[in-house]
């Protein structure tokens, strides 16, 4: 594939980028690939759970973003990747791992995509998702009590010790980095319609 775009989704915790890619997903199905910056959480089956719970997941250390950015460029180069897929509830990544294919357009979303200078290059387009903290951190606390077996304690303790002071240090000055700057995510329909047009240009080669 000659031509691949590749747009980052960035943004704090619960602001509204997995709502975002998902519209665009659903919007050019087939024609759009994602790849998740969590997948690359680094393995610690040197810990045990509790040991794994306490780590500081919101620090660009707790990424193998290098194996990220060199899955990135095979995908640019139109070869396939294997992802490794990480397991939320054990605090681990799995032992699976499943292929990822290139596509017209890829999306990489991530809470620090835009921190590594080295990433934030391979990106065409950078869209920052910009939500008010009270709404992220609710979002987040239903999603991982739901979704993570969290208990709302853990939650919020975890929000207050990492989530909270990473957001502030790395993940809200990586903004100046983005070309475009999204106000609630994929529920900003005026917003959502200009890159929907952005990629159609692109997927299809026309305008709308």
């Amino acid at each position: 594939m000659d031509d691949i775009m590749i747009i980052g989704i960035a943004g704090g915790t619960g602001s509204g980028k997995t709502t975002l890619t998902n519209r665009l997903k659903e919007r050019f199905g087939e024609d759009v690939t994602v790849v998740y910056h969590d997948n690359y959480y680094k393995r610690h089956d040197e810990m045990t759970y509790e040991e794994r719970s306490l780590l500081n997941y919101d620090h660009p250390d707790a990424f193998e973003t290098e194996l990220m950015i060199e899955h990135i460029k095979k995908l640019r180069q139109s070869i396939a990747i294997e992802s490794p897929i990480y397991d939320f509830t054990v605090h681990n990544r799995s032992n699976q791992t499943f292929m990822v294919y290139p596509t017209k357009v890829i999306v990489v979303e991530g809470i620090l995509i835009f921190q590594n200078e080295l990433l934030r290059n391979l990106l065409d387009i950078k869209i920052f998702v910009d939500t008010d903290a009270d709404v992220r951190i609710l979002r987040r606390i239903l999603r991982d009590v739901k979704e993570r077996g969290r208990s709302l304690e853990s939650v919020v303790t975890q929000y207050l010790t990492t989530v909270k002071p990473m957001h502030e240090q790395f993940v809200e000055p990586s903004k100046r980095a983005s070309d475009i700057i999204v106000l609630e995510g994929g529920n900003n329909v005026v917003a959502l319609d200009m890159i929907i047009q952005r990629m159609h240009n692109h997927v299809c080669g026309t305008k709308f």
